[in-house]
């Protein structure tokens, strides 16, 4: 990799997690210069980073306007999970069948993960807390994605995950309502190793679809961040 690759990606991560964290608003412009000063970049890499973002659907290139983040109407978040909700059941299908002892315990560290991110949270360790949880979920359904052993539904998924729509969710909710996701993981992941391809993938699909709906609720009726550790 060229300097200016690693440069490049390092834009790519530091704008990307600045999105999924709520710096940058939807709708809101990404000025390079700005972002530059920022982050301690130059523009080269800065723009080659908003292109890369563009491609994964979190940001829009706009004539005249320049790089924008994505706005989501209720439809395209319904739309999309929906179809995450099937790509994923059909990953877990597959995983249930092809993944071997090691990607089961990669499943288990990433349970693990979330719940320590869990206790972050309640501690009063918010930020700290949540990019614990939103990295364990990560790692949790990429697990699943690789367990399948199907490369075509790999990248496929890649624009059907959401993450900004996944750490918002996360920042709002209850420890009751991030301790239930965390339950749907493991009920997905004992299907998973007792090789039952129907029963993970329908518990995969519920499990997104629950995401689905804390997204809309979010979006309804806005609750306070204190609320994710209040419970």
């Amino acid at each position: 990799m060229t300097e200016i690759d690693g440069r490049s990606d390092l834009a790519y991560r530091l704008i990307r997690r600045a999105i999924a964290e709520g710096d940058f608003e939807p709708g809101s412009r990404l000025v390079e210069q700005r972002i530059g000063e920022m982050f301690d970049l130059s523009r080269t890499p800065v723009r080659e980073a908003l292109r890369a973002l563009a491609a994964d659907g979190l940001v829009v290139i706009e004539r005249n306007r320049g790089a924008v983040v994505a706005t989501m109407s209720e439809t395209d978040i319904r739309d999309q999970y929906e179809l995450r909700a099937r790509l994923e059941s059909l990953a877990a299908e597959r995983a249930a069948t092809r993944m071997d002892a090691e990607g089961i315990a990669e499943l288990d560290a990433a349970i693990a993960d979330f719940d320590a991110g869990i206790e972050l949270v309640s501690s009063g360790s918010l930020d700290a807390g949540l990019r614990r949880i939103t990295a364990a979920n990560s790692a949790f359904h990429q697990g699943v994605v690789e367990g399948s052993r199907h490369r075509r539904l790999s990248a496929l998924l890649v624009h059907a995950v959401d993450i900004p729509l996944v750490y918002q969710v996360f920042r709002h909710q209850t420890r009751a309502e991030s301790e239930r996701s965390n339950l749907f993981h493991r009920m997905v992941r004992d299907a998973i190793a007792a090789g039952e391809p129907e029963r993970a993938g329908a518990l995969m699909a519920e499990h997104i679809l629950q995401g689905r709906d804390c997204v809309l609720a979010s979006r309804a009726h806005p609750r306070p961040e204190t609320q994710t550790h209040a419970s």
